[in-house]
């Protein structure tokens, strides 16, 4: 399979810029992937297509205020630094993965300094890509350091300043850890997920740290080239002992999102049931692949040519997608982290 098959065309103006300022108030595009039926929602009717005894798979990762700006000490250049994941240890470590630009300019042993000096990183080592690891220095708390000193790491695509930080969030957003939001994750609002709870849904938390694995493009001709960067997950014994027991009650999974997804297909692969399990995955899925850990899909609609796009395709067939995202792009939907949603369901 060709990247360029998963291309599609996107009037720039689709893209959303801006959250909408009522989290369950955006679109629904219902996909129903066997007979490749489409219907038009608005995103609270989500509840009506769960039953009792179905499992909602959220996951609850916290995106760290992981963009920082600061100066080279000795030539004072301004260097940017989005934080992926910690190389040891949690979230306070000091060695850490990271994207820097200019790349160019740093060496190891680089000193950059950030805000009023309370944060500093050391070059360590300089990698491909951008990619480069440092030490970090700082007194405290780095989640809080961060707080006060980084901002979100939104897409490249978004232009617009968001002015509440706490949108690129979920409301169930738990654990620190991720350079991205599980953006599917963000229509969601407390009020919503009780009702889901109340009507007898199962909400059930896993934890994948978005990193460089999920938003890094595919630039390989051919998408079996393509390599995933790994990304931590954690599912609990209680996670892995609800789903199971969801599945042997003949429920259905719904993922939100497709890092939920990703951690699902993972473990229930390895282990042909839900294992309880902190590990890394590196997960490609893409047309061809057999779901065993979800059975349907809550998702937003994703970039061209991506990784995300060739998921959903494995699940709902290339031409249903296909077809649905033209149909989107026709009756002018929002598109990617603040855009619009998506429900892939097998009927």
């Amino acid at each position: 399979m060709k990247t360029e098959d998963f291309d599609y065309y996107l009037p720039k103006e689709l893209i959303a810029q801006t959250p909408l300022k009522d989290r369950d108030a955006s679109r629904l595009l219902v996909l129903h992937k066997n007979t490749g039926k489409i219907e038009h929602k608005v995103f609270t009717d989500i509840i009506d297509y769960l039953n009792p005894g179905d499992a909602l798979v959220i996951n609850d990762t916290k995106v760290i205020p992981a963009r920082i700006i600061g100066e080279k000490e000795d030539t004072h250049a301004v260097i940017e630094l989005l934080l992926l994941k910690p190389l040891e240890g949690d979230e306070n470590s000091v060695n850490w993965e990271c994207l820097s630009k200019p790349q160019k300019r740093l060496h190891v042993g680089t000193i950059i300094t950030f805000g009023d000096g309370s944060l500093k990183a050391e070059v360590t080592e300089l990698l491909n890509d951008g990619i480069t690891h440092v030490k970090l220095i700082f007194d405290g708390i780095l989640m809080e350091v961060l707080e006060r000193l980084g901002t979100m790491p939104l897409p490249p695509y978004i232009h617009e300043t968001l002015k509440d930080q706490s949108m690129y969030q979920t409301v169930y957003a738990k654990n620190y850890g991720s350079a991205a939001a599980p953006t599917a994750g963000l229509h969601f609002t407390k009020e919503l997920l009780d009702k889901i709870e109340k009507k007898g849904i199962e909400i059930i938390p896993v934890t994948l740290n978005v990193g460089l694995g999920t938003f890094r493009p595919v630039m390989e001709e051919n998408i079996q080239d393509h390599e995933m960067h790994t990304e931590s997950y954690i599912i609990s014994k209680s996670a892995a002992d609800r789903l199971n027991k969801v599945k042997a009650n003949g429920g259905k999974v719904f993922a939100v999102g497709t890092t939920s997804t990703r951690v699902l297909e993972t473990n229930r692969h390895k282990y042909d049931k839900y294992t309880p399990e902190v590990n890394e995955t590196s997960i490609f899925i893409y047309p061809g692949y057999e779901f065993k850990g979800i059975d349907n899909l809550i998702t937003n609609f994703h970039l061209p040519k991506s990784t995300l796009i060739m998921l959903v395709s494995a699940l709902a067939g290339k031409d249903n997608i296909m077809k649905a995202y033209n149909e989107a792009v026709k009756m002018k939907y929002r598109f990617f982290s603040f855009g619009d949603a998506m429900l892939i369901i097998d009927d």
